[in-house]
């Protein structure tokens, strides 16, 4: 079985929005509704495991009262920060699911709507090949790295900026979350490449974009009708 959990426990505290940002509208529906059926439209995923604050249960499920929406999802609160929530996810899974060495974890940002089918089956191969991906896109931009007073220039070819879905085999991405948590977690990869794993990179999409800013969501619409 393939999984996806989808991470939507956030606050969006960037957004200057009362309303987290994965709740935003986006096209007359909320951003993480397209991102839940992105998932559900893909052959390469069984189960969605949908991870959000408890005290937005009831909003939750008053929307999808409102707006008649029944995709399935397996439903799960978050923690105080993303390991957390992944952690609780993973562990949804591990009790209500038995999981084996042929089924793969998907780790998504809930603010990330734009991700197309296509692009969802390249990192699931990608992870039937390597066992452990991540999506990212070569910088197009001059890297420096430093603060503001001590910096340096560095090859830019060498630096990727990272997406998600992240995919992992089942068994490693639940080894690796029974790590106790480090402040240096940024993502999913980071946690399973402490564990001495390697990472291997998927070229990702440039459309694939995460909802942070209030502009986002105009160029969010903007890709909706391009996958």
């Amino acid at each position: 079985m393939n999984f996806v959990i989808i991470v939507a426990a956030g606050t969006g505290s960037r957004m200057n929005s009362d309303l987290p940002k994965q709740f935003l509208d986006l096209n007359g529906v909320p951003v993480i509704m397209h991102t839940i059926d992105h998932f559900h439209q893909s052959s390469d995923i069984s189960e969605i495991i949908l991870v959000i604050s408890k005290e937005m249960e009831q909003f939750w499920k008053d929307l999808c009262s409102k707006l008649q929406y029944s995709t399935p999802v397996h439903l799960t609160f978050g923690g105080k920060t993303r390991f957390e929530s992944v952690k609780n996810g993973i562990e949804y899974i591990q009790e209500n699911f038995e999981v084996g060495a042929t089924d793969y974890i998907a780790v998504h940002d809930g603010a990330r709507p734009i991700v197309s089918t296509s692009l969802i089956a390249k990192a699931f191969q990608g992870a039937y090949d390597y066992k452990a991906i991540v999506l990212a896109q070569k910088s197009i931009e001059s890297v420096r790295l430093g603060n503001n007073t001590s910096n340096h220039a560095t090859d830019r070819n060498q630096v990727w900026l990272i997406q998600t879905p992240q995919v992992f085999q089942a068994e490693l991405l639940i080894e690796a979350y029974r790590q106790k948590e480090d402040p240096l977690f940024t993502d999913d990869a980071s946690v399973v490449e402490k564990m001495g794993n390697r990472i291997s990179i998927v070229e990702g999409d440039s459309k694939n974009i995460k909802i942070t800013y209030s502009q986002d969501l105009q160029i969010a619409q903007f890709y909706l009708h391009l996958i």
